[in-house]
């Protein structure tokens, strides 16, 4: 109890700080950032650099009621069929910009639901991409796949297009848990979809799990676990329930009374990392597992870990170009976000120009900060040496910020000349530690709990 003790006074159960994958936070970015500054960098890319490329499809069958994404609901495949023809002149214009011969060395579809779309607008949009960014021969096509919206043929029409990797989302397989986050999702179907994905070759399987939802207890949580164990996923993500009913509408439908409290939730999330700790999994920064030999393990292994708007990540692309309603671009001068709303992206790119509405450009002391925060959130160690190096004397302006941390969190840390690192009593406390390496703190924005 005294460790707990610690991290309450330290804020773990009060404090609400970034999940920074990015740095800076989008409540950051400002509509001054836009389409023209979109236009300009794409162009200024090198072509001989392959980029990732992240696809979002806004649509959802069903609106589960925990989820803070941007989605929207149909009951019908008119509207997707509608913004996929969206997308195709939003590649059409990014055509006309991109350098010649600039190749694709990641894809991820996310959403929303990427498998609402049936085999034929699967294979159609997929090689719309792909004619206009090709692949690299050594690609990763990554797309988040819900169990109770795909079949066999959805699934074959995906592989065919080169996916290699799958992420399921999960949350939690207890029927009670799923009936208060409006996501029934049985055990059968998720296994029925992991056997279809193995069986047509996709050779990397990620699984999503939510702690901190309603109804939760640590017998639900086990027993959740031990079922994605018997999946012999590749990787897991296990992250925290961030009720945002203020951002999200649709989490007023959940009752905040049956929610587990800061200790119950903190138990959750030890309890089942505990486990996949012991059935072999390697912790990954903050919130992930994976096996020994994953590329991702690998990745955190050899201090090559990264962190971007889909988490942790062995992705060594510098640009990320994002297509759709409300995707983020990371370019080498910044960021840029697409209009969030889906009309809003469709009548910007109906105009003939990029959907580029708000976003944020790089100053030096920016890019000193995102690394140093990465560091953090990926290795738990700020490597003083590495940033002198890569920044010059910039470096030391973070000296100030690095002795108040030490100074704040006494043994939690340790720090000297060569690094501030966070030992694994005090990993609990990361985000509010690369919190005190932000300079930018919007005012009246209320991010997530730490916890």
């Amino acid at each position: 109890m005294e460790q707990i003790d610690r991290l309450r006074a330290l804020g773990l159960f009060d404090a609400r700080v970034p999940r920074y994958t990015s740095y800076p936070t989008a409540p950051v970015f400002s509509p001054a950032v836009g389409s023209d500054h979109q236009t300009t960098a794409l162009a200024a890319l090198p072509a001989d650099v392959p980029v990732s490329v992240y696809l979002h499809i806004p649509f959802c069958e069903r609106l589960c009621w925990f989820c803070a994404c941007r989605t929207q609901g149909t009951t019908t495949l008119s509207p997707v069929e509608s913004y996929l023809g969206t997308l195709e002149q939003e590649l059409a214009l990014l055509r006309d910009v991109l350098p010649q011969g600039l190749r694709m060395g990641r894809m991820h579809w996310g959403g929303g639901t990427p498998t609402i779309l049936p085999p034929h607008l699967i294979h159609r949009l997929a090689q719309a991409v792909k004619a206009v960014i090709p692949p690299t021969e050594d690609w990763e096509f990554s797309v988040e796949i819900d169990p109770t919206m795909v079949d066999r043929a959805k699934i074959d029409a995906l592989a065919a297009e080169g996916m290699n990797r799958a992420s399921i989302g999960i949350q939690d397989f207890d029927p009670i848990v799923q009936a208060a986050i409006g996501r029934a999702q049985p055990f059968d179907v998720t296994h029925q979809c992991v056997d279809d994905l193995r069986a047509a070759g996709v050779g990397s399987l990620n699984t999503d799990l939510v702690y901190g939802l309603p109804h939760q207890d640590d017998a639900r949580i086990a027993d959740t676990v031990e079922k994605v164990l018997s999946l012999a996923p590749d990787r897991v993500a296990l992250f925290g329930y961030a009720h945002v009913p203020w951002v999200a509408k649709r989490q007023k439908l959940i009752d905040e009374a049956v929610l587990p409290d800061d200790m119950a939730r903190y138990r959750l999330a030890e309890l089942a990392g505990a486990r996949f700790r012991d059935a072999g999994f390697a912790t990954i920064g903050i919130d992930h597992f994976a096996r020994e030999g994953d590329e991702l393990e690998t990745a955190a292994r050899g201090g090559r870990l990264r962190r971007n708007f889909q988490g942790y990540t062995a992705d060594t692309c510098a640009t990320l170009i994002g297509l759709g309603a409300s995707s983020i671009s990371r370019l080498p001068q910044g960021y840029v976000q697409n209009a969030a709303a889906t009309p809003a992206y469709i009548q910007r790119i109906e105009a003939g120009t990029l959907a580029g509405a708000r976003g944020h450009v790089m100053s030096a002391d920016d890019l000193l900060r995102a690394r140093a925060i990465e560091m953090l959130m990926c290795d738990f160690r700020l490597d003083r040496r590495a940033l002198r190096a890569d920044h010059g004397d910039l470096a030391a302006t973070l000296d100030p910020v690095l002795a108040g941390i030490a100074a704040r969190f006494g043994d939690l840390v340790t720090l000297d000349d060569d690094a501030l690192s966070i030992p694994p009593e005090g990993r609990a406390l990361t985000r509010i530690v690369a919190s005190a390496l932000d300079a930018h703190v919007p005012e009246g924005v209320r991010y997530s709990r730490a916890s």
